[in-house]
């Protein structure tokens, strides 16, 4: 099981976001089967088996042990990923494009850059999976308090100019095999967890 998945396809979107299926694949982070879930979420054994088996079509859950109980098989399930994340690839005609309309202190743009990283990184991962290869990335996060705005964006100015500098010096156009790669630097106001506002 990966501990994150990405969702390429538009029907396994669509598959994925309907509620109880969702809850299937929360569940299903351990192995179980059809009439142990059906406990767990409060429906039929037989509409259970339904969803598991559309959730089994689209590569979201996978058999993990098939055994004898009683006059029965029972199939134990697992999902493929602790957690999935749907790409803009899904929603291919209205996906975000940064290209057309740059503007780095746009939240609209920080959005399309977002969504082109993880369509991105989505399209790598899967490819890498398939050959069975790492892939070389590399992602910073942390969180800085600021006491003023006038602080933020000088901040902002002396980090921008700190990675025009770093690309620069790093940067070749000219280097044979070389290998292009986008570096992407975001700033926004930290989001509040509900416990820490009460």
């Amino acid at each position: 099981m990966f501990e994150v998945a990405v969702i390429e396809d538009p029907s396994a979107a669509e598959v994925s976001l309907d509620p109880v299926r969702a809850r299937l694949l929360a569940e299903l982070v351990e192995p179980g089967s059809a009439t142990m879930l059906a406990a767990k979420v409060g429906l039929p054994r037989q509409k259970v088996n339904y969803h598991l088996r559309t959730l089994e079509q689209h590569g979201l859950v996978e058999l993990v042990e098939e055994r004898r109980k009683g006059n029965v098989n029972e199939r134990l399930m697992q999902a493929t990923a602790a957690s999935y994340v749907i790409s803009p690839t899904a929603l291919a005609a209205v996906q975000p494009d940064p290209a057309k309309a740059p503007d780095r202190l746009s939240a609209r743009w920080l959005l399309a850059v977002s969504a082109r990283l993880v369509r991105d990184v989505g399209t790598l991962l899967t490819g890498a999976t398939k050959a069975k290869k790492r892939l070389a990335t590399f992602a910073l996060d942390g969180e800085v308090r600021f006491a003023t705005a006038a602080d933020r964006a000088a901040f902002a100015e002396e980090l921008a100019g700190f990675m025009t500098h770093l690309v620069a010096k790093y940067h070749d156009e000219q280097a044979e095999g070389g290998r292009p790669h986008r570096v992407v630097v975001a700033l926004h106001p930290s989001v509040i967890a509900k416990e820490e506002e009460s």
